[in-house]
């Protein structure tokens, strides 16, 4: 196979090697979550499903990055939808300063909400339905049968 910039570039392998760099940070995070005393011997700790998000994350860039198709068009980015990207970015940021104050359950919903309006769905049977019915079910399966404990917000804890 020849390389030349068309088959190295490509919108692929520049996302895979993003993604490689992403999980070999969060693998080296992972290392530094703190145990209970006694975990240490445990088969599942605070580290484990991490650390096995981040072997399964090296394993698929990696395989992203070996079976990569070159682009047509030169260079990795060429029409991508940047303003897209950003507001991603933004509803991310909105949603971690959201959290704290809202609350999982109404913080996570109007973040699919904003997510889903951004993507171009605006049927609102959609955007609620496919929003509080499934944060709904997934705190109540992490409240009540995992017991996780999810901060309610301050909004919450004021009144």
């Amino acid at each position: 196979m020849k390389f030349n910039s068309d088959s190295l570039l490509s919108r692929d392998r520049v996302g895979g090697v993003i993604f490689l760099i992403f999980c070999l940070v969060y693998g080296y995070q992972t290392t530094i979550i703190p145990l209970f005393p006694g975990d240490e011997y445990e088969a599942f700790t605070a580290r484990t499903l991490p650390w096995m998000l981040t072997i399964a994350g090296i394993f698929l860039s990696l395989l992203l990055i070996t079976t990569a198709q070159p682009n047509t068009k030169s260079g990795a980015v060429l029409g991508f939808d940047w303003r897209l990207l950003i507001s991603f970015i933004l509803l991310m940021i909105a949603y971690g300063f959201g959290l704290t104050w809202l609350g999982f359950v109404l913080a996570t919903s109007l973040f699919l909400i904003a997510g889903f309006w951004v993507l171009g769905e605006r049927r609102k049977s959609v955007l609620f339905g496919a929003s509080f019915p499934f944060v709904t079910v997934f705190w109540l399966l992490l409240t009540k049968v995992l017991d996780i404990y999810l901060e309610p917000g301050y909004l919450f804890l004021s009144l």
